[in-house]
């Protein structure tokens, strides 16, 4: 029998519309939860850094500790190596790892840190636990990810309810949960951990700039991103329905009245 993670398939990919918007993220607007347990002299993983945004504020904060941004894609590694550079941080460094297996010794870090990660693992109960082996005692263990069911927008569409639905099927066909959020305190009991505080935050989006972010990248990816190729691959959906995703995107992006929102789970736990 074949594990779950020998089919794991990044559902999103790494098309410039999907990079954009990762870039958005920042410590602040993504890891608010954990910002209250940083502080000068730590040093600090984050594991599926991608464009390495959060982990360049993590850098920032714990100065002068030290962060490693770790991401399975070499290109947007290379990515995130450039961005630090540009902003001449010195104590931030990246690498390509495996998020089972990951190239670092035990208790080695203070804080483990994986933002919108667990969603697309096969076995995000390993994970876990291969950051706890990294942290340690007395360390953090920190991640946050969404749950695509819980959200909500308006003006209600047609074509927004089938991108759900799209999205779902794939996201599971690849062997992700795409409801990760509201999973994340199972998942880090079976993992072993014991001292755990779950909580929840929302990401809501409803200026013209915000819909724009949104909803545009979200309009591009429904053609043009692995989004697209691997739905009509997998036979999920089909062009006329991505088309049809595509521009029920970009009418919520056009209305004056646009709003949507979603939940994110959040876990901190202490080794």
């Amino acid at each position: 029998m074949t594990s779950a993670k020998s089919h794991e398939r990044y559902t999103l990919g790494h098309h410039p519309s999907v990079l954009r918007t990762h870039a958005w993220r920042t410590a602040q607007n993504s890891a608010a939860y954990l910002l209250p347990h940083l502080h000068a002299g730590l040093d600090v993983l984050d594991l599926g850094s991608g464009p390495g945004t959060i982990t360049m504020d993590f850098a920032r904060l714990v100065e002068p500790g030290t962060v490693i941004g770790i991401d399975a894609a070499p290109e947007v590694v290379a990515e995130a190596r450039d961005r630090a550079a540009l902003a001449g941080l010195e104590n931030v460094s990246f690498a390509v790892g495996d998020a089972y297996a990951l190239d670092l010794p035990d208790d080695s870090v203070d804080v483990a840190h994986a933002h919108q990660l667990l969603q697309h693992v096969g076995d995000p109960v390993a994970v876990i636990r291969e950051l706890r082996r990294v942290v340690r005692p007395g360390g953090v263990i920190a991640f946050r990810d969404i749950v695509y069911g819980g959200a909500v927008w308006y003006p209600l569409s047609d074509g927004l309810t089938r991108w759900m639905e799209v999205y779902q099927e794939l996201a599971r066909a690849n062997a992700g949960e795409p409801d990760a959020g509201s999973r994340l305190k199972s998942w880090a009991l079976a993992a072993g951990l014991t001292d755990i505080r779950s909580t929840a935050s929302v990401w809501s989006f409803e200026s013209p700039e915000d819909r724009e972010w949104w909803g545009g990248a979200w309009s591009e990816r429904a053609r043009t991103s692995s989004f697209a190729t691997q739905a009509l691959e997998m036979g999920i959906a089909t062009d006329r329905e991505l088309v049809q995703i595509s521009s029920a995107w970009r009418d919520w992006v056009d209305a004056e009245d646009g709003w949507f929102a979603v939940p994110h789970g959040e876990i901190i736990a202490t080794v």
